[in-house]
């Protein structure tokens, strides 16, 4: 019931001049439209106050309603443009990065795939080098094709291939390098929107160039050879950072394990979360954390034939697909999807996926869907909460004999 404005004030301003605006009327619930109660509103608005019992609808709805909407942003449409605005725009201090933001259609325009998470895809020529910086948000890289680019985190080289996840927390020197005669496109996720929100960012400049040293081309970085060892942790160092000290994550392992896990559910001995649905939690090597403070990262599979149970969870995703196509459905809006598109979930929107992929789209046979959200930062203000439709999931029961048929004639 409250109406507002875009005028300015201070707190010496006269009602008409306020930014508050409030409105008597007559409504269940609401106190009496008197010539009192509208000379009390008007003493509201001049102080600057709103009550409570105009904004409660509002303010706390019967459940969470996202000011984003569920959208589909096309891969093929993305590197495209990316690669003009490859043609056309420079890599270097200024605008520092060749990074194009998914805008989410309800945001006004704002550069927010969600209100709290950030999605964008970085484009980076032949031989270019993006130059160092450094910032309080946190970040990481996930590569869905290409190869060639090295991305240098506090002096170490981490090469990026497709299917790699590399996490970096707030407040590290980075710069990428492209070591390769041909250009490399990968999605960068990002808090910026919760921190923006929060005002809590900070940004600094870094060197112009990296040394000679910090170009050379690994196929491990230091930090994979000293924490990329599955199931153990030295005991000669601690994270120095609030983050993953693990700042690659090969494809090759999250595959094995995708797979791992629907081979033991065909044998019956159950490891996926639903039938025909693998999924794994990128996790910190040092306590099995998430892999930044702000940001959850994870890797689905959903095998040929199969669906998921439709999920409402409080906080927001963005999903990528890897491979495979299929069919998504976000709240109302449904999505035949191929490799490579990004779509956001809100808040509470309900989420669920039918596999269409086969041996001649996926090199799997399934849907791979790569998944990041905000869900630490929920947990960790006790303000997390899933509903899964068991009705729904119930009907995904797919006969065991019928999905295992499904899975050969891929």
């Amino acid at each position: 019931m409250t109406e507002t404005s875009l005028a300015q004030g201070t707190a010496t301003d006269t009602p008409t001049g306020s930014p508050v605006r409030l409105q008597a009327l007559a409504a269940p619930g609401q106190p009496d439209v008197t010539p009192a109660l509208e000379e009390l509103y008007r003493g509201f608005e001049q102080e600057l106050l709103v009550p409570l019992w105009t904004e409660i609808g509002d303010l706390m709805p019967a459940h969470p309603r996202s000011r984003a909407v569920p959208h589909l942003w096309r891969w093929e449409r993305l590197r495209r443009l990316a690669a003009r605005a490859g043609d056309l725009v420079p890599v270097g201090r200024g605008g520092e990065r060749r990074a194009i933001a998914l805008a989410n259609p309800a945001l006004a325009g704002r550069p927010f795939a969600t209100p709290t998470l950030w999605a964008a895809i970085q484009y980076l020529m032949p031989g270019e080098d993006a130059p160092e910086h450094r910032h309080t948000q946190h970040a990481f890289r996930f590569v869905v094709e290409g190869s060639g680019v090295w991305t240098v985190v506090g002096g170490d080289p981490v090469p990026m291939n497709r299917g790699d996840f590399l996490p970096q927390a707030g407040w590290n020197w980075h710069a990428h390098h492209n070591a390769t005669a041909e250009p490399m496109a990968w999605i960068d996720g990002l808090d910026i929107p919760f921190q923006y929100a929060t005002e809590a960012q900070f940004f600094e400049f870094g060197r112009d160039e990296i040394s000679e040293a910090e170009r050379v081309t690994p196929e491990r970085s230091r930090s994979e050879r000293l924490w990329g060892h599955p199931g153990l942790r030295p005991l000669s160092a601690a994270p120095a950072t609030p983050g993953s000290p693990l700042l690659s994550y090969k494809w090759a392992h999250t595959d094995a394990a995708l797979s791992d896990q629907l081979l033991l559910e065909k044998e019956g001995f159950g490891g996926t979360v639903e039938p025909g649905h693998a999924a794994v939690r990128y996790a910190n090597p040092y306590d099995g954390s998430d892999v930044l403070p702000t940001l959850r990262a994870e890797f689905h599979r959903v095998a040929r034939g199969a669906e998921t149970a439709p999920v409402r969870e409080t906080g927001s995703s963005v999903y990528q697909v890897f491979d495979g196509s299929g069919v998504v459905t976000v709240g109302d809006t449904s999505w035949t999807v191929t490799r490579g598109d990004l779509f956001a979930v809100p808040s509470w929107a309900p989420f669920s996926a039918r596999s269409e992929a086969g041996r001649t789209d996926s090199d799997a046979g399934a849907l791979d869907l790569f998944r990041f959200s905000d869900a630490p930062v929920f947990e960790a203000l006790k303000l997390d909460r899933t509903q899964l439709d068991r009705t729904q999931l119930d009907r995904t029961q797919l006969d065991r004999t019928q999905l295992d048929r499904t899975q050969k004639d891929a």
